[in-house]
């Protein structure tokens, strides 16, 4: 009995990544990684600077296509044999990336309605949707008609996350959002996300190259270097 019970509360990881290479011409980004993330886990990849950690959230995300090496999400193949047999867009995937990459031309929440008109919101709900997620990442509602460049760096990387979230994703990467920020906004801002990841069940990779923001955000952290994966 206590075999047929263990065997039920065994969990299928919503992200899996099973001996994925990629190289850049002769130098290899990663190699043979493998990674399995539970439902609902936060996972922080630390390494340093150019051991290949924004390589595997950019083939997690659909934005690279691995040379050899598997990937699933949430049960389906999106990566196999050197392909993307799943396109970015329809991963489920929202990013946070370091650079922010809000888009300059548009308001805050042109930058989120950007995003729900890609999903299967109705219109006449949008809106609220978008007041919901702008809402949840403490984004003052006096900014929704700002542009980037009029908002402060903890303003803009709480937009950043509300952008990544308003599609629903089923896994959020996030690629060091917080290595540009003073060092007491960066201990406010990750202690936000830990409370966010939390309150929303979310799956979550995290990739850093500090201690103190795996130690916050992570349920488990495994370590990079050049190239390769350790402590999974």
């Amino acid at each position: 009995m206590r075999t047929r019970d263990a065997k039920a509360i065994v969990t299928e990881p919503i992200v899996r990544l099973d001996r994925v290479t990629k190289a850049y011409g002769w130098r290899a980004a990663v190699q043979r990684v493998s990674l399995d993330v539970a439902p609902g886990e936060s996972v922080a990849v630390l390494g340093p600077s150019g051991c290949g950690k924004t390589t595997v959230l950019r083939l997690i995300a659909g934005l690279e296509r691995p040379d050899a090496g598997d990937i699933w999400i949430d049960g389906r193949q999106v990566a196999s044999d050197g392909r993307n047999t799943v396109p970015a867009c329809d991963r489920g995937v929202g990013l946070v990336f370091q650079d922010l990459a809000l888009w300059p031309h548009l308001t805050v929440r042109g930058n989120l309605a950007f995003v729900v008109a890609s999903t299967a919101t109705a219109k006449h709900q949008r809106a609220a949707r978008i007041d919901d997620h702008l809402s949840i990442c403490h984004v003052d509602a006096r900014l929704a008609d700002r542009y980037p460049h009029e908002l402060s760096g903890g303003e803009q990387q709480r937009v950043a996350l509300a952008r990544a979230l308003v599609g629903t994703p089923r896994v959020l990467l996030l690629d060091e959002p917080f290595a540009n920020l003073d060092t007491e906004l960066r201990a406010a801002l990750r202690e936000e996300l830990r409370g966010l990841q939390r309150q929303l069940g979310l799956t979550t990779v995290y990739v850093t190259h500090d201690r103190a923001d795996a130690a916050v955000v992570a349920d488990r952290t495994v370590f990079m270097r050049d190239g390769v994966l350790e402590g999974c």
